[in-house]
């Protein structure tokens, strides 16, 4: 149990790590890799429910895939021409999860391997839920007047695979991203 405890420790780490590519947008204060990591498992589970996958394997994929950026950091697109990503990252990972008890660090070998290898459903599904993720954040950024993350969508949309993430992006593309409250401020018929 010490083990688990100092990998959840470890972990915290993700809720202080930056999104480092939205400083290169002009971002002043990106989200955390965390907040990213929620929303693209919560993307995740979603899309594999509406492509007919394993929402729960889906979401699991996304709820790890950045996990070992508290060991080196959120390399992003510029980065990657210069440092071999990869291989740090599953060096990072196994390390990380080294002295996890085996059942687990098997588990989560296996989820690490799925992602990179993207040959499932639920692995390709993941990897649309990070991409969708970082349009949605980038329309959040664009509305708050950083117009320096049209690329990002752009290259964001352009990866997306699956029929229900494209037609997701497209909406959110479409939508300004503070609409989802609109009408709820309203006092609900009946109450008092």
């Amino acid at each position: 149990m010490e083990q688990i405890a100092h990998y959840a420790f470890e972990l915290g780490l993700l809720k202080r790590i930056r999104r480092t590519g939205w400083w290169v947008a002009g971002v002043d204060d990106p989200e955390s890799v965390a907040e990213h990591i929620f929303r693209t498992a919560v993307l995740g589970y979603l899309l594999a429910r509406l492509e007919g996958a394993d929402p729960l394997r889906t979401a699991a994929l996304c709820l790890f895939h950045d996990v070992q950026e508290t060991r080196v950091g959120d390399l992003h697109r510029i980065n990657s021409r210069y440092l071999n990503g990869d291989d740090a990252e599953e060096s990072a990972f196994q390390d990380q999860s080294e002295r996890l008890p085996q059942e687990v660090r098997g588990e989560l070998l296996s989820l690490f391997r799925e992602w990179r290898e993207k040959k499932t459903p639920e692995a390709r599904l993941a990897q649309d839920a990070d991409r969708l993720e970082c349009l949605i954040q980038a329309r959040e950024y664009q509305a708050q007047g950083c117009s320096s993350v049209a690329d990002w969508i752009r290259n964001a949309y352009s990866l997306l695979q699956s029929p229900s993430a494209r037609r997701l992006a497209e909406v959110c593309m479409c939508m300004d991203p503070k609409d989802w409250w609109h009408g709820l401020k309203a006092e609900p018929a009946g109450r008092s």
